[in-house]
């Protein structure tokens, strides 16, 4: 609901803070007051073209600022995919400068214009001289009968959606069979090419991590290969000339051990050139190379080249091939068993369709009694309203399949006696088409348009006595659900209002400046009284206005 309009700088109005209730609100003054200017105004705050006529003479820049305590689903979606966050409040800003930009924000987020007006008119529908309004879409229609539907018919909502489950489902089938039928056409190549592959992988069974491992070794077994070689270098210098170092050390001992003195003197050197040869012994043993040390590279290499080949060929990763070695073998088994799985889904998709149409048939049922409520009713509205000699009907035609049934709905209105029936953006506009929007609206209520809000402009336009009444009263019956902002010339009209406007234009040799103030009290039975005798307001009026206000 629409809380709060802040305009600046717009035509005649210089500053101007309007809060609004809930209910009906009505908006009254003079002809050439300015009522026109609040449209444009809204209007602008809700994405519409700018105009830079629009700003006020002799300022830069005009700014307006539209505030919403609530949103809807639709908004809330929108909101989501601009990133721009909710807390209870919804606030547009729009400025318009002499240049011919205009700027817009969402809650103090930046967005395009286009945003802008996707939001506006998922809040706001503005009847009159803008044609926002979105039952002129005809592509609403289906939606909208449905919502009446729901309301009149208790087992209606249960088979929309068990249509919507069984379209899903016979989608999903249908999908299936296609993929099936698609991969049998090319059956014949694509087996010989599968069995192959299918035999290549099962054979290579890559394994996953295995290419990591396999390159790991590798390069332990190279460094290997190469410390090889520095410890057979090694045990070469402990042997110079073929001759091993230790027996060259034990030769030196035994030769000390020649001397005949008793004691030998040298024993003790001997003894640690005994220990020295020994010591020389064991290292040259422990620097050999060991087996693994030196295993062979190559097999580890072959394994590891063919698993990446086949990475390669099937463009994934090596950890990949097992997934792919799986994908191939169903689709392999698919064409094996082609047969039986393609009288499988055939049947499948036959009883989904089946279960579809049937369901699909009763909602077309559903939405044909539906319809005829629907014009039933519409048709008690018309007379009140000054359109007696107005026709409306329900266009149901057969569409494509989807998950709403098979049914293309159109509302149809004809004014006058005679004339063919056409789309409601066909038929006239002004009043009349307010008219016929409020009744539509009014019928399509039951609390559809909780937290909405509707702009009637023009919508007493060639009316008076009993049927403005009737419109008032209509007015106000949409807005126990919703929130209406009503233009209006017709004190009848004004008589119903929850919150009442009235609009003045000040006028001095410097300026002229549109005000707009909430009204209640005598000022609103005077205002009201001025709307039935004008300018000068007499006992009568002021007598016929208090008998006219309802709340």
């Amino acid at each position: 609901m629409l809380i709060s309009l802040n305009i600046s700088n717009i035509v005649l109005i210089e500053k101007l803070n309007l809060e609004f209730d809930s209910g009906l609100n009505v908006l009254t003054g003079e002809t050439g007051a300015g009522k026109s200017i609040l449209l444009d105004a809204l209007s602008l705050a809700l994405g519409a073209r700018s105009d830079v006529g629009l700003i006020r003479h002799g300022c830069e820049n005009a700014q307006v600022i539209a505030e919403f305590d609530s949103i809807n689903d639709v908004v809330k979606n929108i909101l989501d995919e601009n990133g721009i966050e909710f807390d209870g409040n919804l606030i547009l800003r729009r400025t318009l400068s002499q240049d011919g930009k205009s700027r817009a924000w969402v809650n103090d987020v930046p967005i395009s214009i286009k945003i802008l007006n996707q939001i506006g008119n998922a809040l706001v529908e503005i009847h009159g001289q803008f044609e926002n309004h979105s039952l002129l879409d005809q592509t609403t229609h289906r939606k909208t009968l449905d919502e009446f539907a729901i309301v009149h018919d208790s087992e209606f909502l249960s088979i929309l959606e068990n249509v919507k489950i069984y379209y899903s489902q016979l989608h999903e089938s249908e999908k299936k069979l296609k993929e099936l039928e698609e991969l049998l056409q090319k059956s014949a190549a694509e087996r010989d090419f599968l069995e192959h592959n299918v035999a290549e992988l099962k054979s290579l069974n890559p394994q996953v991590g295995e290419e990591e491992s396999l390159a790991t070794r590798r390069a332990i077994i190279m460094n290997t290969e190469k410390n090889a070689a520095i410890l057979s270098d090694a045990v070469s210098e402990l042997s110079p000339n073929g001759n091993g170092l230790d027996s060259m050390i034990f030769l030196v001992a035994h030769t000390l051990e020649r001397i005949k003195t008793d004691p030998n003197p040298y024993q003790k050197q001997i003894d640690k050139l005994y220990d020295a040869a020994n010591m020389v012994s064991e290292i040259s043993d422990e620097l050999k190379p060991s087996d693994t040390d030196t295993e062979s590279i190559d097999e580890i290499e072959e394994r590891l080249f063919a698993i990446r080949a086949a990475a390669r060929k099937h463009r994934v990763s090596a950890d990949e091939l097992s997934v792919k070695l799986t994908e191939m073998s169903e689709q392999l088994n698919q064409i094996d068993n082609s047969d039986a799985e393609l009288k499988k889904l055939k049947s499948d998709v036959k009883n989904k369709k089946s279960e579809f149409d049937k369901l699909a048939s009763e909602l077309t049922k559903k939405r044909i009694v539906a319809s005829d409520i629907l014009r039933k009713n519409i048709l008690i509205e018309f007379p009140d309203l000054k359109l007696g000699q107005a026709d409306f009907m329900v266009e149901r035609k057969d569409s494509s399949v989807s998950s709403s049934g098979v049914d293309e709905i159109t509302f149809l209105i004809k004014t006058n006696p005679g004339t063919p029936f056409a789309p409601l953006h066909k038929i006239a506009s002004g009043g009349e088409l307010a008219r016929l929007m409020l009744a539509l609206r009014v019928v399509f209520g039951n609390g559809n348009y909780t937290g909405h809000t509707f702009v009637f402009d023009e919508v007493d336009t060639g009316i008076s006595g009993a049927t403005a009444s009737s419109v008032g009263e209509r007015l106000a019956r949409l807005a126990n659900d919703a929130q209406a902002l009503v233009i209006t010339h017709s004190a009848q009209v004004a008589g119903f209002a929850n919150c009442h406007f009235k609009i003045e234009k000040h006028s001095n040799k410097e300026s002229t400046v549109t005000t707009v103030c909430k009204i209640d009290g005598d000022d609103r039975i005077n205002e009201i009284a001025r709307i039935i005798s004008g300018s000068k307001i007499t006992p009568e009026s002021i007598a016929s206005a208090r008998t006219l206000i309802k709340k």
